[in-house]
């Protein structure tokens, strides 16, 4: 260990090496970024100025547009740098805080995401008693518990990340820096660093899953009993839109956590590493916009005023 020089920096490989390949990418996730930045903004704006989505299920949904605001900001504006860099390198320390970054935000989406499955429950399982338990307080309690778990979640994994040394190589075979890949270059033990990823993925990652699962296994359940098929079709059109995006998120994530870290699935790593870091933030305000009426209603209407 003595003899060996200490990595400072780590070199992100990207999404290829071809010149003219990495142009039309930056054009291509540039194009993606501004989507989901302003996607995502606009749904914001429109919760904070419209008084008729002043409620529980758009306060939850304003909250998902921020941390998917900051989510894709933990790793786009660095990989568009890279695409047009000589240098595709990040330091050590901002590998770290990528990571640190990531881990939070993805976290915080999760509980996020069973918050909002519990509020659909309520409302539908329950629809009388849906303003006693879905309070302003109890909102803003589900939401802050969200943001405080996932920054447990950061530091219980991204601080231990101190005692590993990076000595042998330093090439990542992604755009991003991510856990499994990170761990894999280090020379020093990382079996701790293993355990708590493994530990995460359970308390983290299958938790919020299991408690959205039940939510919407008991809303099913409940739409399947409405003898109307109007009520059905809108009991199912409140839900499907929050069920594409669990699914979503979900399915690429435990694909690319849940798996051996090897040479041979570089390719779908990628493939799924894009799929929750890129693609599903900028989906998340297109499928709400089109799946939910009140805001078509308001699109709507804001359109012919300004006309």
């Amino acid at each position: 260990m003595e003899n060996q020089t200490i990595i400072t920096e780590f070199i992100l490989l990207g999404l290829s090496s071809d010149p003219q390949v990495q142009i039309f990418l930056f054009f291509l996730f540039l194009i993606i970024y501004a989507t989901t930045l302003l996607g995502n903004s606009v749904i914001i704006f429109l919760i904070k100025t419209e008084p008729g989505l002043h409620t529980p299920m758009f306060f939850f949904l304003s909250h998902l547009a921020f941390v998917d605001i900051c989510y894709s900001s933990v790793t786009v504006p660095k990989m568009l740098e890279n695409f047009v860099a000589k240098q595709k390198t990040i330091s050590v320390v901002g590998c770290f805080a990528q990571i640190f970054f990531f881990l939070q935000f993805a976290c915080a989406e999760f509980y996020l995401l069973s918050a909002m499955a519990y509020d659909r429950y309520v409302a539908i399982c329950d629809p009388l008693h849906y303003s006693t338990i879905m309070k302003k307080r109890i909102c803003r309690q589900l939401v802050g518990g969200t943001w405080v778990i996932g920054l447990f979640d950061a530091v219980l994994n991204t601080l231990p990340l101190k005692n590993l040394t990076f000595c042998r190589f330093n090439t990542i075979p992604f755009y991003t820096c991510e856990l499994p890949p990170v761990l894999s270059l280090s020379c020093s033990e990382s079996f701790t660093n293993y355990m708590l990823t493994l530990a995460s993925v359970f308390l983290f990652g299958i938790i919020p899953f299991l408690l959205t699962l039940i939510s919407y296994i008991y809303i099913i359940s409940s739409i399947l009993k409405i003898h109307s098929a109007k009520g059905k079709s809108k009991a199912f059109s409140t839900c499907s839109s929050h069920l594409i995006v669990v699914c979503l998120c979900y399915f690429s994530v435990f694909s690319r956590y849940m798996k051996p870290n090897s040479k041979s699935f570089k390719h779908l790593d990628s493939v799924l590493s894009i799929q929750y870091n890129i693609i599903t933030p900028m989906l998340n305000p297109i499928i709400y916009s089109l799946k939910n009426k009140e805001i078509k209603n308001i699109f709507q209407k804001r359109f012919r005023n300004s006309r």
